[in-house]
């Protein structure tokens, strides 16, 4: 079974994300565009994976696992940057950065699950 090239893009995304937002909260700095762009392009990158994901079910190809579960992931993931970036606006402090970060890690492992649940694989 091959790796899905979005779901590499996603993680890069991710990637990219919490290094920023960690950066800046080492660097003692409070949420700034940077960071806040970072958190908005995980959830750029999710609408996007929503749509690929539409595109891919209307080409045919099924979700193997159950998909009330995928989607139920999907739209709780699409709800996370949402209130990270709120609460950075709302707290100005650097420990928003922290805040922010949770989002890249915490979608990257969402992700990962939406591709086990895609694919069929079982949890371990």
């Amino acid at each position: 079974m091959a790796v899905d090239p979005l779901f590499l893009v996603g993680s890069l995304v991710c990637l990219v994300s919490v290094v920023l937002c960690i950066g800046a909260a080492v660097l003692k700095q409070g949420p700034n565009d940077l960071t806040i762009l970072s958190a908005a392009a995980v959830e750029l990158f999710l609408l996007v994976y929503g749509a690929a994901s539409l595109l891919r079910l209307a080409g045919g190809q099924g979700i193997a696992g159950a998909a009330w579960e995928f989607w139920g992931y999907l739209l709780t993931a699409l709800i996370i940057p949402v209130g990270a970036v709120w609460w950075s606006l709302m707290d100005r402090s650097r420990w928003s950065n922290i805040v922010l970060s949770a989002v890249g890690i915490t979608v990257f492992v969402m992700l990962f699950r939406m591709e086990q649940i895609w694919d069929g694989a079982t949890l371990l």
